[in-house]
């Protein structure tokens, strides 16, 4: 009787113990670690626009980045008189990937959206009712997620493509001093009001059709976000552009690819403009890199020596849920490797997604959520 007694005291006192310390007596108990999901769930890919390049495959796989982004080249996997826009050549990409261990996840670059639909030249109906079929079969295949931009004529444009960076390692790099004399192309000049009247078109016609099938258009920002180049005026230069995009259709569809090296030319604040997009759910693809320099004079950095503060984009992009595709993009081209393909070195790949994975695993271990 003295024993229980004096049992049940001792345990009434330890109980008043961890009551005064604020714990309860299952929070005493070890509880079993949240299983970390690689990447925070965050769907990292590579690019592969050169083709199937072995070397570029097996890295992917080797570091478990399994998700591919790229074309619709029906010549690549032994189609003739096929359009890239059709089911049958979508599968035969699709499965293409799939034998080599890695999953088509975005298509970039779509065929069947040139100068027609961008100038509104003649042929522009026709090559958005091929836009939409690609839709619908992308769709139909299990592909979600189309990354377009709206830079006819002129894409992606850089003044040099070689400039030495961190201990010798090639960068891209623009000067508007250099391309100032430039004469306009065969297509005339173009002001702001026609390419946004433009882009409106093409949104009224594709956006509903996109919707219906569930697929995510993605535009990506000029680059480099100037105001024109050779005649061409460039309008997808700011934030306030993109607020403005998204505003012409309401949709779930109608969104946009975070490129954060050239919103950083824009002289945009990066977690801001992740936070802002990102809470309406219009962010649908990242491209995850910095910059040194403004809209009219920059050059490409690591992913540690641009001017933004990564961690913290990545972090508001897992604080505000998004859990979608990101690649690295315009990586440096590292010593011993090819700058056959600027931005787009393997060995740059690999410094890439080993800073990026551990930004990520650090913010959610961090955040306690892992």
């Amino acid at each position: 009787m003295k024993n229980t007694r004096r049992s049940f005291i001792k345990n009434s006192a330890s109980l008043a113990s961890l009551s005064l310390l604020g714990k309860s007596p299952d929070q005493l108990i070890p509880q079993p670690k949240k299983e970390y999901i690689q990447d925070g769930g965050l769907q990292f890919c590579l690019a592969h626009f050169y083709g199937m390049n072995k070397q570029r495959i097996e890295l992917s796989k080797q570091m478990r980045v399994l998700g591919a982004v790229g074309g619709i080249n029906p010549g690549s996997v032994g189609l003739k008189d096929v359009k890239p826009w059709d089911y049958e050549a979508i599968v035969a990409v699709k499965e293409a990937w799939a034998k080599e261990g890695l999953k088509l996840r975005v298509v970039e670059g779509p065929p069947a959206l040139s100068e027609k639909t961008k100038l509104a030249l003649e042929g522009r109906d026709e090559e958005i009712e091929n836009f939409i079929s690609l839709m619908k079969n992308l769709s139909k295949a299990g592909i979600d997620t189309i990354c377009y931009n709206w830079m006819p004529v002129i894409s992606w444009a850089r003044t040099s493509l070689d400039r030495p960076s961190r201990g010798g390692a090639l960068v891209s790099a623009f000067d508007i001093d250099k391309i100032k004399d430039e004469s306009i192309t065969q297509y005339g000049k173009f002001s702001k009001e026609t390419m946004w009247k433009n882009l409106e078109y093409f949104l009224k016609a594709v956006i509903p059709e996109a919707e219906k099938v569930g697929m995510k258009l993605a535009l990506h920002p000029d680059d480099p976000p100037v105001d024109e180049i050779r005649g061409i005026s460039r309008i997808m230069t700011s934030a306030d552009a993109f607020k403005r995009l998204i505003d012409i259709v309401p949709s779930p569809s109608n969104g946009i690819t975070l490129c954060q090296g050239t919103f950083a030319t824009m002289g945009e604040d990066i977690p801001s403009v992740i936070n802002y997009f990102g809470k309406k759910e219009k962010i649908h693809f990242v491209h995850f890199r910095d910059v040194r320099g403004d809209r009219n004079h920059f050059e490409e950095t690591f992913h540690d020596d641009g001017k933004t503060d990564m961690y913290k984009a990545m972090k508001t992009y897992y604080d505000i849920g998004f859990r979608g595709p990101m690649r690295p993009d315009h990586v440096p081209t590292m010593s011993g490797d090819s700058n056959e393909h600027p931005g787009y070195s393997n060995i740059g790949a690999l410094f890439a997604i080993g800073y990026m994975r551990g930004l990520i695993e650090s913010i959610v271990k961090q955040s306690g959520k892992a």
